[in-house]
Parts: structure tokens; C-alpha cells; sequence
């Protein structure tokens, strides 16, 4: 089992107890804001899940139907999970503005739930940490989606902590469906960020400005060797990235030193972004004959004359 896997099967087993924790506790206080967490908790079990089966996917080499490989169900899982969160938002707002119309409802044992919240923003912190670690080694979206579900509920959980030991305090009633809509506020506003970073690249979106600018960084460092490149094209799927350009090299080159040298510079590339396939298609330089590149390429004295197809 690789470290994603085992990462998303932690994920699984710590949400259901959370879960089951948190419905029960919220049923017997009638706490809504306890619910809404445990709705919140059921939509990150769900999540969880989703993550599991993308990152297991996603893990297979590419075949005769994906010849790009699996990767960009891990983008497509993230965005589901982006959908289950706002919907649980939706469920959250509904049945707090109900109790805010009544004007709040009885809550008894506060303080439990107080504690039990706490608890529970404790676990997830760890166990999103630990989420947050494994999808930074392994490239991973998916997992790093299920990591700011249960940071989020980290926030959440000590929201509804702190409306409850309000509500104790104050006796105002009205606090634990306002805590309610705060909760639904944040879950909305982590949704919106993991329905971006997740939806972007199915769209083909170039990597990111920095990642591009290591790419070129580590082309330029054999400025000597080419005439210039062009058409540079970047992509991602999931953990997976696709890089492809066109190396200009002079007229007279040997092949085998030109494909050594693509060779070379698809190696660095791969060694400073992890997880990327790297298509370089080298051209012969077209410019003048006074083209200094070219001009002191050492195969110029053994040339042969071109093909004038």
C-alpha cells in the first residue's frame, strides 16, 4: 500500500468516528450547530472516500484507452467533493435560519458539547496535518482537498466550541443557529478554493507561473548547446504534469547529441518538478548561414547536404 493510500484510509476511519460522535451528541443536546457539524463530518466521510478512490485510480500506469495516464481523476474527485461541501452549506443555512425565526431553541448540556467539539478539532487538526504532509510529498490534489476539508472542520468545530460556551454563559438561546451560519459561511468560502484548484486543470490550465519559470531556468542553463526553444506547453492532471517544446539546435548536430541532450534537459526538469512527462521535439536551425550557434557547431567540417524535398 503507498503512502496516499494508507494517508486516504486514516482519513476514512477518523471521519466515521467523528461522525458518529458528533450525531450523537447533537441529537441528544438539540443542538444545531452540533448537527451541522456532524452534517459537515459527513460530507469529509464522504470526501474521504472519494479521495481514496481517486488516489487509488489515479496510481495506475497509463493503458491502451488513458495513454495519458489516470491522473486527472484526481482533479475530477476534488471537484465532486468542492459540490458535496456547498451542499452541505445549503443544509446548514436552511435549518439554522429556521431556528433563528423561532428564535433559537433549547440546547441542554452546553458544555458537553463544548468539549466534544473540541475533541473533535483536535483529531482533525491531526490528522489534516498529517494529510496536509503526505499530499505535499506525493503531488497529490485529491488528498490535499480532503486535508482542507478537515482543516476547515478544525475552524468549525471550535466555532461551535466557543457559541456553545457562549450560550452557557449569556443563556442567549439564539447563539447556537448563528454559530450555525458562521460554520456554513467558512465551509462556503473553503468550497469556492477546492472547486478552483480542482477544476482549473481539467480545463488543460498551464502550471503555475513559478513551475514555468523553473522549466525555463533549467532549458536556459544549456543555452550553448541550442540556437532558442518555442511553443512551450504546459499542463497538469492530477499529480501529473505534461511538458512539451520545440529545441531549435544547430543545422549540422549530430542526432544522437541532440537526443542525448533533450535526454538531459528532460531529466533536470523531471528532477525539479516530480511526476512530469517531458516531450521535447528538436528542429534544425533555419536562420543564415553566419548563425553563430551553428557557425561553431564542431559536426559543421563533416555536414552533408541537406535533403531539398
Amino acid at each position: 500500500m503507498d503512502m496516499r493510500t494508507r494517508a486516504a484510509r486514516i482519513s476514512i476511519l477518523s471521519n466515521s468516528l467523528l461522525v458518529l460522535s458528533k450525531l450523537g451528541i447533537g441529537y441528544w443536546m438539540h443542538s444545531v450547530s452540533i448537527m451541522s457539524e456532524a452534517i459537515h463530518s459527513g460530507l469529509d466521510l464522504a470526501a474521504a472516500a472519494i479521495a481514496y478512490f481517486s488516489v487509488r485510480e489515479a496510481s495506475k500506469p497509463a493503458d491502451a484507452e488513458h495513454r495519458y495516464g489516470h491522473g486527472k481523476i484526481e482533479n475530477i474527485a476534488g471537484t465532486i467533493e468542492a459540490l458535496l461541501i456547498f451542499m452541505a452549506a445549503l443544509w446548514i443555512i436552511n435549518d439554522a435560519l429556521k431556528s433563528l425565526v423561532r428564535g433559537g431553541h433549547s440546547v441542554s448540556e452546553p458544555l458537553t458539547g463544548a468539549a466534544v467539539m473540541a475533541g473533535a478539532g483536535i483529531i482533525n487538526y491531526l490528522v489534516s496535518s498529517y494529510l496536509f504532509r503526505v499530499a505535499k510529498e506525493t503531488d497529490s490534489i485529491a488528498l490535499e482537498a480532503d486535508a482542507w476539508h478537515l482543516r476547515t472542520d478544525v475552524y468549525t468545530s471550535f466555532g461551535v466550541m466557543a457559541g456553545l460556551a457562549a450560550l452557557y454563559i449569556t443563556g442567549f438561546h439564539w447563539l447556537d443557529p448563528a454559530v450555525a451560519l458562521i460554520v456554513a459561511a467558512m465551509i462556503i468560502k473553503a468550497a469556492y478554493g477546492l472547486m478552483k484548484e480542482a477544476l482549473l486543470p481539467l480545463t488543460d490550465v498551464s502550471l503555475p507561473d513559478e513551475e514555468e519559470k523553473i522549466i525555463k531556468e533549467i532549458i536556459a542553463r544549456h543555452a550553448d548547446e541550442y540556437v532558442e526553444f518555442h511553443k512551450l506547453r504546459t499542463r497538469r492532471a492530477g499529480r501529473e504534469r505534461q511538458v512539451d517544446l520545440h529545441l531549435v539546435v544547430p543545422r549540422y548536430q549530430h542526432i544522437e547529441y541532440v537526443h542525448d541532450l533533450c535526454e538531459h534537459i528532460g531529466d533536470e526538469i523531471k528532477a525539479a518538478l516530480p511526476y512530469t512527462e517531458v516531450l521535447i521535439h528538436a528542429e534544425p536551425c533555419t536562420k543564415s548561414a553566419d548563425c553563430p550557434v551553428c557557425a561553431s557547431c564542431p559536426e559543421k567540417e563533416k555536414s552533408v547536404p541537406r535533403r531539398n524535398d
